[in-house]
């Protein structure tokens, strides 16, 4: 027979209980993935409340605006980086599935993707080398990096159209206005899935190490981030993004210049949209994109093609510059903060009786028995002369000669 002692007992499993940093982590995602949900069902009803299809058209640009800015804030955003090059790309997706669905006969979307791939071969190289510069310098570069290609696509008329531009075969036989509403939706899941990156990436490591970047990027190097690494990955996956804005837009529009494509003004003012709405809020590019979309569009409508509303965004960069740095939402987060905490002080007065309550409850039993007077003896009374000039709360019995207060008294009481 088998003995106690030669039995063996399997090893009971342990499970680790989630940490709370976890749990909040989780509870955070969810929160902004329900956010989006919400925010793109709004969105989802300007196609019914648009009263023509000009409105409806104006809906799909600022939506591209939107994705734009999002995009941009990838890069931007986390690591704080101004890029004003970005536009390149937006130029690169346009162009690329333009040029493979005119010679390939290749369906429209599936050109989309292979475009977005092209984009993503060319933003690596060009990231690598961009950001081994930092400030005036990585701004330059990104710069260039649009003039460079906007000189490439214009004279290059044998392949690209050149100034004459390109025309994109249609990917739908619709109608005008349901070509909008079509493309307005598609923009819009293209804004779902760029907003569901950016909160993804503000929840994980990686974006822990590029916040990293944009607060000190020396330090976050000495503590052993990666920090070259992250820039390069958070400035290709920003690139894809808008790339995949540019190809889809170049689908609805049909017909691309390389002076709009590829045109610095444009890029400046995804920037303006993404800081005036706040880099470091999920939404602010895309509230930014609205504000400064819908007046882009207004100008226009009022005043033509005339040079105004470059003059109104100037204006509009110079004040939130100056006057909102980080953002409308963050302007707006310290102002509801200072209304929530306006009833409150940083110091509570208290009386002299709230003192010494106080005082009594945090003693405690120990304090009063160390304090009570011998049996048959009355207690000792406290009186106003026991609050010292300091505001602490002396017992008669523990007072001292040494007491600054009993200096003349207590002199005259002895003798």
């Amino acid at each position: 027979m088998r003995k106690d002692s030669d039995t063996v007992t399997a090893p009971a499993r342990v499970t680790r209980a989630p940490h709370a940093s976890e749990r909040s982590s989780g509870q955070r995602r969810v929160r902004s993935i329900g956010a989006i949900v919400v925010v793109v069902a709004l969105l989802a009803l300007w196609p019914l409340l648009a009263p023509n299809a000009y409105m409806l058209s104006a809906g799909v640009i600022v939506l591209n605006y939107a994705v734009l800015a999002t995009g941009w804030n990838i890069m931007g955003g986390f690591t704080g980086y101004i890029s004003l090059g970005h536009i390149a790309f937006f130029g690169l997706g346009a162009y690329g599935t333009g040029l493979i669905v005119r010679d390939t006969g290749m369906n429209s979307f599936v050109a989309l993707g292979i475009a977005a791939l092209i984009v993503l071969v060319v933003a690596i190289p060009v990231g690598y080398a961009a950001l081994r510069v930092r400030g005036a310098s990585f701004v330059i570069v990104t710069i260039a990096l649009v003039l460079v290609l906007q000189l490439v696509f214009q004279s290059w008329r044998s392949f690209t159209g050149g100034s004459e531009g390109l025309v994109v075969p249609r990917p739908f036989d619709m109608l005008r206005p349901e070509m909008h509403q079509t493309f307005y939706f598609l923009f819009l899941g293209l804004l779902a899935v760029a907003l569901l990156v950016w909160a993804m990436i503000d929840l994980s490591q990686f974006g822990s190490g590029l916040k990293g970047v944009r607060e000190d990027e020396d330090k976050a190097e000495s503590l052993g981030i990666p920090t070259a690494g992250l820039k390069l990955v958070a400035f290709a996956i920003s690139a894809v993004v808008v790339g995949l804005a540019g190809g889809l837009y170049g689908l609805w529009f049909g017909d691309l210049d390389p002076i709009f494509q590829f045109d610095v003004v444009l890029s400046s003012q995804v920037v303006l949209m993404a800081l005036l709405g706040g880099s470091r809020f999920l939404f602010g590019p895309l509230l930014g994109a609205i504000i400064v979309g819908s007046a882009l569009e207004y100008f226009v409508l009022e005043f033509g093609q005339s040079q105004f509303h470059l003059v109104a965004t100037g204006i509009l960069l110079a004040v939130v510059v100056l006057f909102l740095p980080d953002g409308v939402l963050t302007g707006a987060q310290s102002l509801w903060r200072r209304f929530r905490h306006q009833g409150e002080t940083s110091i509570r007065e208290m009386s002299a009786e709230e003192l010494r309550a106080t005082q009594t409850a945090s003693a405690g039993p120990s304090g009063s028995s160390r304090s009570a007077p011998a049996a048959g003896s009355a207690a000792p009374a406290v009186g106003p002369d026991t609050v010292t000039a300091d505001g602490r709360v002396v017992a008669d019995d523990e007072r001292t000669d040494a007491d600054p207060a009993d200096d003349e008294g207590g002199n005259h009481d002895r003798g």
